[in-house]
């Protein structure tokens, strides 16, 4: 076995994992925040379906001095309100957010690089 196959390899198992963490961050957390009168228009813009997973997720993942700035740039509708989620949700769901997006950021990252790798023949 070579080493581009196992890295692919890798990088499938990773895939598997974000997909079953996205599920369950959504499942257990996003859908309680969608239910939420008060939460519901905080979640940010969804470009496509699922799109305020991802930013849930990020709005957990993020240093709270990001999110501060985000929240008075003219693009803050594009990013959940986090201290309004950090009100909403338990130590539970905050957790299971950040590991689901640095898993996903992570499993994203290493298929672009092992990508460019291999175009430049790196890997023979």
């Amino acid at each position: 076995m070579n080493m581009i196959t196992i890295l692919v390899g890798i990088l499938i198992g990773l895939s598997v994992i974000t997909g079953v963490l996205y599920v369950f961050f959504g499942q257990f957390t996003v859908r309680k925040l969608r239910k939420k009168p008060e939460t519901k228009g905080s979640l940010g813009i969804e470009f496509a379906s699922g799109w305020d997973i991802l930013n849930v997720a990020e709005a957990f993942a993020m240093p709270k001095r990001a999110t501060k700035k985000w929240k008075k740039s003219k693009l803050s509708a594009f990013f959940a309100d986090v201290e309004l989620l950090y009100k909403h949700t338990n130590k539970f769901d905050r957790v299971l957010g950040i590991v689901f997006y640095w898993v996903f950021t992570l499993t994203g990252s290493s298929a672009i690089l092992i990508f460019i790798l291999d175009t430049i023949d790196v890997f023979e």
